[in-house]
């Protein structure tokens, strides 16, 4: 049995993984009850602090200096965490964490491993670079165990299993749970409680036999080297202290300079994402201590794109992200097409912002993330740390038509030439021309109007993209230069 597979394959560009989701019934029922019901309870959890706008604005500050002094507090985040009786890893890429953590896994001898539900894990394809190694990483956030177990891919940041319904996740565990340790209770219906007490059960043997630990963190704390993890049912508790060793792989943008600017984001946080004041288990732990939790514990610093997406000022308050979610419950295209369109562990508004910075645009999913967006701005509205996140697409959509991102060549950075958009500047250079030129334009117009009748209603080649869904709007019987001359004279009347 294959493990689990949280890696992304070669996608096809949005609109055409978008278009395949829409025709889905049963996904569109899914994901419309649960961003409603989540999105619902957030406004009243939000709506009970009359401090929302400063406490959002205090996140935004927080961020955006910790992100121009990165350097300084990951440096002071090193020693807080060696001080305390941890190790430090610094990872470029994904290829370089995958193999720092096979290779401590593999020191201890153990060939299993638990895990917090992770961002950052999956970003990198940890489990399968694990699984190349042979250690079976265990999936323990209860909707990561439904992904994992049905050989799917998450489609939401905070709920992975947002795409499945109750029955769908009845049939997962009773057909596959065997395969992967204790079996689902015989007539297993598909009550929560049921599915609950199944997971628990079947959970419950790895956190007992596991001897390695591997989790991200939502916080860094550079003053004294703590991490945080904040979640909802116990599991993330359960592997943070019961295995001899804990492997943290955490993106170097997660660090807060002190312990106090905890308080704004332990606030913000819980009622963007779960809709709670506060979540149900917070855990921090300092380095190691002496008879209590971990006796080993090492920290892997992953940079994979961020360094890069720092140097654009306007892309960088991607950066702030802290993964709550609240921008997906409210976009009408995630609403839509569901996460795995996004072709991305970041799947929704901020994953079109964050993907194409963290990757790059050479490839077609990502020079079309961009564009996947209406440009509404909920998300912006809902963001506790006020990303202005349409302003980043306006701004990768710019990047991507002009020529996509810089790459180094020698001493030289250089633009990578554009893909796909040649038509779109030559039709732009044409409406240049023909405004600078009325009588043009007037021609132009005179003969739209009269052969209108063998227009199409939809552009043939790359202007299918933005045809195949929406007619071509029809050119008038006469031109409104013709129409003004004849029915006023040209002349403006002057009462």
């Amino acid at each position: 049995m294959s493990a689990t597979f949280v890696g992304m394959p070669a996608f096809p560009a949005f609109p055409e993984a978008a278009r395949e989701a829409v025709r889905d019934a049963t996904l569109r029922g899914n994901l419309r009850h649960a961003t409603h019901t989540i999105r619902s309870k957030r406004a009243r959890a939000v709506g009970e602090l009359s401090d929302w706008a400063e406490l959002r604005e205090a996140g935004r500050r927080i961020k955006d200096h910790t992100l121009r002094h990165l350097d300084r507090y990951l440096v002071r985040l090193e020693e807080s965490v060696t001080a305390a009786g941890g190790t430090v890893h610094w990872a470029a890429d994904a290829e370089e964490a995958n193999r720092i953590v096979a290779g401590l896994v593999r020191a201890t001898g153990e060939s299993e491993v638990v895990k917090v539900k992770s961002m950052a894990t999956q970003e990198i394809g940890l489990n399968e670079a694990l699984e190349a190694e042979g250690i079976r990483a265990y999936e323990t956030d209860l909707a990561e165990l439904i992904v994992q177990l049905g050989k799917d891919r998450p489609s939401h940041i905070l709920v992975p299993a947002i795409h499945r319904n109750r029955g769908e996740i009845r049939d997962i565990f009773a057909s596959e749970m065997g395969e992967w340790g204790r079996p689902a209770p015989e007539g297993l219906t598909d009550t929560p409680a049921e599915l609950a007490e199944a997971a628990r059960l079947h959970l419950r043997e790895k956190f007992l036999r596991a001897k390695v630990g591997v989790s991200g963190a939502n916080f860094m704390v550079a003053e004294t080297g703590t991490l945080v993890v904040v979640e909802s049912e116990g599991n993330g508790r359960m592997c943070l202290t019961l295995p001899e060793t804990l492997i943290s792989v955490v993106g170097i943008e997660k660090v807060v300079p002190t312990w106090r600017d905890l308080e704004v984001f332990l606030q913000t946080l819980p009622r963007s994402s779960t809709a709670e004041r506060m979540n149900p288990y917070t855990s921090m732990w300092t380095g190691t201590t002496d008879g209590d939790g971990p006796d080993t514990f090492h920290l892997v610093l992953l940079d994979n794109g961020r360094t890069d997406t720092l140097a654009d000022t306007v892309g960088r308050q991607a950066l702030r992200c802290i993964r709550c979610s609240a921008c997906l419950n409210v976009c009408p295209v995630y609403e839509r097409a569901g996460g795995h369109a996004y072709g991305s562990v970041y799947p929704g508004p901020i994953g079109a912002i964050l993907s194409p910075q963290l990757r790059g645009t050479a490839s077609e999913i990502d020079a079309s993330l961009p564009y996947a967006s209406s440009l509404c701005g909920a998300c912006y509205d809902v963001c506790p740390v006020a990303i202005d996140i349409p302003e980043v697409l306006v701004h990768l959509r710019e990047r991507v038509v002009e020529g996509g991102p810089a790459v180094r060549e020698g001493n030289r950075v250089v633009l990578k030439p554009a893909r796909g958009h040649a038509a779109e500047r030559a039709a732009m250079r044409a409406a240049r021309w023909a405004f600078a030129h009325p009588g043009a334009l007037r021609t132009g117009q005179r003969l739209a109007s009269r052969t209108r009748r063998l227009h199409p209603r939809t552009l043939p080649g790359p202007g299918r993209a933005w045809s195949g869904s929406r007619d071509l709007p029809a050119v008038p019987a006469e031109p409104f230069r013709d129409w003004w001359q004849r029915s006023r004279g040209g002349k403006d009347e002057v009462k």
